[in-house]
């Protein structure tokens, strides 16, 4: 059978690609970010996952806000990232996975989850930059790849509690899957920002440091966080937490906490990367 191995989370801000293709890494502003990196590509190389579920949100490039589905799900064999008018280089497609992927919707609509299933689907940086973060000189092509998106843009939104939950099912559906693969689950998305309105600018600290706490082993504690709640205590893009649930959903109740790493500010932005293995 199918097993899940672990768990990343990780940022997936525009400016980082733009950081690496000018090769930024090393200057000060993005070297304490870049440098929590290494750990988790180290664990990749050694554990050789097959495939990755990837929780991200949709900028809207495939989604606007006059279409905008609260769970969508890539079927499709290949991915390409568009432009979003950010200046990010072109990179390679990413490659997709059918068979696990069709294997995950059904079971998804069997345990009464409304999602919308994507055989076409345009990618953003909310999935490529992970992508170029854990196979840097875009060396993910041998990586299958699940995009799993969540509305983090348009009210409203889904809880944190229903995120967790649809990570459960994803891990069911990748557990009674008949063939013997690795995967690996990411949650993306950045923590406390936001990026417009009166409080442009905002970071709360604490708060992400919490979020990274109690998402190890009590990530149960954060279903009394409502979406409004979400945006006074991280800024207008604070659900983007949601992703991080999403993942820790498909993850056992324990795991194992091997490399944490949190960098402020990186666009606006609380960067919190973590990796979770799975006991």
């Amino acid at each position: 059978m199918a097993k899940i191995i672990g768990g990343i989370t990780t940022s997936h801000i525009p400016a980082i690609g733009r950081a690496i293709t000018l090769n930024l890494q090393e200057t000060p502003y993005w070297k304490p970010f870049f440098d929590g990196y290494p750990p988790i590509r180290q664990w990749l190389g050694e554990k050789k996952p097959d495939i990755v579920v990837l929780f991200y949100n949709d900028h809207g490039l495939e989604f606007f806000l006059n279409k905008k589905p609260t769970f969508s799900i890539g079927v499709a064999p290949q991915y390409i990232s568009d432009d979003e008018g950010w200046g990010i280089a072109t990179i390679p497609p990413v490659t997709g996975e059918t068979e696990l992927s069709w294997h995950i919707c059904n079971t998804l609509v069997e345990d009464e989850f409304d999602i919308t299933i994507c055989q076409e689907m345009k990618v953003d940086h909310g999935l490529t930059i992970p992508l170029q973060l854990m196979w840097p000189g875009n060396t993910y092509g041998h990586i299958k790849v699940i995009p799993v998106c969540i509305n983090c843009e348009q009210h409203p939104m889904p809880s944190l509690k229903r995120c967790f939950n649809l990570g459960r099912s994803i891990a069911k559906a990748i557990e009674t899957f008949d063939k013997d693969l690795n995967v690996v689950v990411f949650g993306t998305g950045g923590m406390s920002h936001q990026l417009d309105g009166q409080r442009a600018g905002f970071i709360n600290k604490p708060f992400d440091l919490m979020c990274m706490n109690k998402i190890v082993n009590e990530p149960e504690d954060l279903f009394q966080y409502s979406v409004r709640d979400l945006v006074e205590q991280a800024g207008a893009q604070g659900p983007e937490l949601n992703m991080w649930m999403g993942m820790r959903g498909a993850l056992n109740g324990k795991v194992t906490e091997l490399h944490r790493n949190y960098h402020i500010p990186i666009s606006n932005t609380g960067a919190g990367t973590m990796l979770l293995e799975n006991k």
